[in-house]
């Protein structure tokens, strides 16, 4: 039986939501319309992601900070799918500007004053991070490892430029090396000039941070990478599917902080989990009868969370960033947003691909 109906209804969600040109979270319901053209054979599911990007592509300069975020990987297919090479030159004018960004710990800087806030949640700011919400320094983000090194590997796989794969592996790398732990958990974020990283298990991050490294292997595959390297980009895949199978709940959630059973579950990450695991499987990057059956729970998890109209339940507010660990356990629930909608989506359709 496969999952037909409920990737329409989702996909049908997906169309209605407030995108922003561009914002956090936006990339993975562009991937997802894109996968729902391919799954139910419909051209009007990427029509609409093109037509978008068609749309930037006529003003996208100036650059702004927040084009960091943009959907690139989406943006390349798009423009391959369609033939259209104004939208590609787009693409390559904004790679060249991502590109020009600063770097801290070897990332692409994502903020020049990140974006801290006070603690949802009880806890209360200690008088050194307060000073540095007062003045907050610049940062990198882990969910930016879905935005450039998918972009810049796609980027650099369709125009031939070496500079843009390389500089794609490169970040893909020091995402690993900075922020994941050995454990296989990554945390949230650096600060410029601040030694440590911040925000510790923070469930949809590591959804963030599992599709990227999936999009870079697979662009990356056929290519002439060293095998070293893509068996660091796959270590990272591995140990991060091998942190997160221990910490599912029976339920086939996970927590909303990972590794911190009493945070309440957030049902985002069971999605891109799903999506993930059955993509990892396919790919070949893992072979453990383990990650399959957490990706079946976890496939239970996201359709026994779905409402009537195709909305994933239970899903969390944008986290934003805080240097208090225990915010990321009290974000806000229940909104229906792309980074819920989208993961859905891809974890029907992964789902559907392995069995078929």
């Amino acid at each position: 039986m496969t999952h037909t109906d409920q990737i329409k209804t989702i996909a049908g969600t997906l169309l209605k939501l407030p995108y922003e040109t561009w914002n956090f979270g936006d990339s993975v319901a562009f991937e997802a319309l894109i996968e729902a053209t391919d799954a139910l054979d419909d051209p009007k599911w990427a029509a609409f992601t093109y037509g978008w990007a068609r749309a930037w592509a006529t003003r996208a300069k100036p650059f702004r900070e927040l084009d960091c975020t943009a959907p690139g990987w989406a943006i390349v297919h798009l423009a391959q799918r369609f033939d259209d090479g104004l939208l590609m030159q787009a693409a390559v004018e904004l790679g060249d500007h991502l590109m020009a960004r600063p770097t801290i710990c070897g990332l692409y800087r994502t903020w020049v004053h990140s974006p801290l806030r006070h603690p949802y949640g009880p806890a209360t700011l200690p008088p050194a991070e307060a000073a540095l919400m007062a003045d907050p320094p610049a940062g990198s983000f882990l969910d930016c490892l879905h935005f450039d090194p998918p972009f810049l590997t796609a980027l650099g796989r369709a125009t031939g430029r070496t500079d843009f794969t390389q500089a794609g592996i490169e970040q893909a790398l020091a995402y690993i090396r900075v922020l994941q732990r050995p454990n296989g958990i990554f945390d949230h974020f650096v600060l410029d000039g601040h030694p440590g990283t911040y925000g510790p298990g923070w469930g949809r991050g590591q959804g963030w941070a599992l599709l990227g490294l999936l999009d870079v292997l697979e662009e990356l595959a056929d290519s002439a990478t060293p095998k070293a390297t893509l068996d660091e980009l796959k270590k990272g895949v591995t140990d991060l599917i091998n942190g997160m199978i221990p910490l599912q709940g029976d339920d086939g959630h996970w927590p909303s902080v990972v590794n911190v059973a009493t945070s309440d579950p957030e049902a985002s990450t069971a999605a891109f989990m799903a999506a993930g695991f059955y993509r990892a499987l396919k790919m070949g990057v893992v072979d453990d009868p383990r990650v399959a059956a957490s990706a079946k729970r976890a496939t239970d998890a996201v359709l026994a969370s779905l409402d009537k109209d195709g909305g994933l339940l239970d899903v969390s507010a944008a986290v934003m960033a805080c240097t208090q660990p225990t915010h990321y356990e009290h974000v806000p629930r229940g909104f229906r947003v792309p980074w819920g909608q989208g993961p859905a989506l891809l974890a029907l359709s992964w789902a559907d691909r392995w069995k078929g």
